[in-house]
């Protein structure tokens, strides 16, 4: 067993949850147990980063920008808010300077959001204070409501209305997971947080990752958005883990698909002893799962650099080279000259002999079935292996 570096044990009344423990915040995982694990993470990692730096830096931000967005879309979804995809991209392209930036437009709400992953990632060796905290939840809530309901921003709560009591579930249907420790402890707990946050560690940082999400969590020091600040928070770890800014996958889009799974550990993480080893091996699974699934994600990213490497010498007009992106993006429904016309805004002739350029070019080909209008899909066999 390990026990978390840089606590002070200090006494407490009857034991419910964990920050009750005399020991907290003194957690302790099972080394032994859990190093095969970590191992496969870590050489997971290693493959994914590895494969990714064999490609130029222009397709390592478009891959990056397409798991920011996974991230964004995800985070958000797991606290039941929905966020337009295209607005979360667009809000991205125009911080990180790419191409396309600012098409579609982008809400104070997902700015905010964006915000603070951007902040997380791409700082992630900067310290973490109150102030850097405080500014991130007030990028989550620009307006000072959550839904309804007006919240304190940019400070820690203050339980006015009741203990903070983490729930999930619909309105009426509410699961309890556990109580947060009073308000009159934040200052003290959120103190103790900061310093073992930024101290100097021993332990492997992708275990730190899982003990980040977990510590700030029971702590739970902000009205609402405690939930989307812990895997921020754990974000940052990873980034130092994987010593790069660019994010290659997305932990908040596997926690979405195993979010009841994800509640059900933090809720008995939180009963019983100061051993989270059942979190850690949660997480880590998890993490290998989000990692594998990350391949998927990125295969129209490296599909259109493949593309792109293999035709880079080629020439093509700029109504060519949009419709190429588009089809290697995945192109809604069928490709026919009438949708080229509309799309490039030009005549459907112009569309045509665009079309059957990149057919005598073997890009294109004709669509088997038949129809009313002739239809048209990329030879994909150009991406394959160098086929």
């Amino acid at each position: 067993m390990r026990r978390l570096e840089g606590y002070s044990p200090h006494h407490m009344p009857r034991i419910t949850y964990i920050h009750q423990d005399p020991d907290w915040p003194g957690f302790t995982w099972n080394q032994s147990d859990l190093a095969p694990l970590l191992a496969e993470v870590r050489h997971e990692q290693g493959l994914l980063l590895g494969a990714m730096r064999t490609f130029g830096l222009d397709t390592q931000e478009q891959a990056s920008l397409t798991m920011l967005t996974e991230d964004a879309v995800n985070t958000s979804e797991i606290e039941g808010e929905i966020l337009n995809r295209d607005s979360v991209r667009s809000s991205l392209t125009r911080k990180l300077g790419l191409e396309n930036a600012g098409e579609v437009s982008s809400s104070r709400q997902v700015d905010g959001l964006v915000a603070v992953l951007l902040d997380a990632t791409q700082k992630h060796e900067a310290p973490l204070s109150r102030e850097r905290l405080f500014g991130w939840h007030a990028s989550l809530f620009p307006s000072g409501w959550s839904g309804m309901n007006r919240i304190r921003v940019g400070e820690w709560r203050n339980d006015e209305k009741g203990p903070m009591v983490v729930v999930s579930g619909k309105p009426g249907r509410e699961h309890i997971h556990f109580e947060a420790p009073s308000q009159d402890r934040l200052n003290e707990e959120m103190n103790s947080f900061l310093t073992w946050f930024n101290a100097e560690s021993h332990e492997d940082p992708v275990i730190r990752s899982a003990l980040v999400h977990v510590y700030f969590i029971t702590i739970h020091p902000f009205d609402d958005g405690n939930g989307r600040l812990a895997r921020a928070l754990a974000d940052l770890q990873l980034a130092r883990a994987d010593r790069s800014a660019l994010r290659f996958y997305s932990m908040s889009s596997q926690i979405q698909q195993e979010k009841k799974a994800y509640y059900d550990t933090l809720e008995q993480s939180q009963k019983g002893s100061l051993d989270v080893s059942a979190w850690i091996e949660w997480y880590l699974r998890c993490l290998l799962r989000a990692i594998n699934t990350s391949r998927s994600s990125l295969a129209s990213v490296l599909m259109k650099a493949t593309f792109w490497h293999r035709h880079g010498e080629v020439e093509f007009h700029v109504r060519q080279r949009k419709m190429i992106n588009r089809l290697l993006d995945g192109f809604e429904g069928k490709l026919t000259s009438s949708k080229w016309a509309i799309i490039c805004k030009c005549s459907q002739d112009t569309a045509q002999r665009d079309i059957n350029d990149l057919i005598a070019r073997g890009i294109l080909e004709k669509e088997a079935a038949g129809g009313r209008s002739t239809s048209y899909r990329m030879i994909h066999r150009d991406l394959r292996n160098g086929g």
